[in-house]
């Protein structure tokens, strides 16, 4: 899937690094301009269509222990790529739950994430549809490089991204995120760093929530367990 280091600039990336910091106060005013499809319910038969039958071809991803899932690469037929993510079926067997979960997620819109922009939920079956970023991993360019490690610029520009992304998240009361790692950082047509919205999904098993690795967490929520609402802050 996409392309690797020596055929793709994420490796030597550019020293535009600080023209695009500066500009990050207007995040989240960019963010309400990005210019995608409302949050919808997909049928089954258009994601199988979209991923030729959810074909072992369009996988680009497989993992987890505890809840099962697969992700496929997709095309709607309006042309827009799409990454859908298929749980197994004793993953979120409450309707309600799933539906409740994917459209409140459904809702955030940022450049600094990989926006959910729709969901399926037909019998058994239990599907989230994203944005499809082209580039892979944060982990296949740190850990499985061709020609060069990725350049420190492009490091920092990750981890600022990635803090914008989070906070951007706790801002609009999404604050918890889980099984954060190198697989959750996807790199769109820009060669810029997202951070998937899969991870914002709580988890399920059974019926039952569970928490896996609550990898960012705000302070006060480790302390209280109560999520701090952004006016009490101080």
């Amino acid at each position: 899937m996409g392309a690797r280091c020596s055929k793709f600039g994420v490796c030597w990336w550019p020293s535009t690094l600080k023209s695009n910091l500066s500009h990050s106060s207007g995040l989240e005013r960019e963010s309400e301009q990005i210019s995608l499809p409302s949050f919808r319910e997909y049928s089954l038969d258009q994601l199988r269509s979209a991923t030729a039958g959810f074909s072992v071809d369009s996988i680009v991803s497989e993992h987890g222990e505890k809840a099962p899932n697969v992700v496929y690469k997709g095309m709607l037929e309006d042309g827009r790529w799409i990454a859908v993510k298929r749980f197994n079926k004793s993953a979120w067997p409450d309707t309600r739950q799933f539906l409740d979960e994917a459209r409140l997620v459904g809702e955030l819109r940022s450049e600094r994430l990989a926006n959910l922009i729709g969901c399926c939920c037909e019998g058994n079956e239990r599907l989230l549809v994203a944005e499809f970023m082209p580039y892979e991993t944060l982990s296949m360019h740190l850990f499985h490089w061709e020609t060069q490690p990725m350049k420190w610029a492009m490091r920092l520009r990750v981890a600022f991204y990635l803090a914008q992304a989070l906070d951007y998240c706790c801002s609009k009361g999404r604050a918890l995120y889980h099984d954060l790692n190198a697989y959750r950082v996807l790199f769109d047509q820009d060669g810029n760093p997202r951070l998937s919205c899969f991870g914002l999904m709580k988890n399920s098993r059974d019926g039952k929530s569970y928490s896996t690795n609550l990898a960012f967490t705000p302070p006060e929520y480790l302390r209280t367990g109560i999520k701090m609402k952004l006016g009490h802050q101080r």
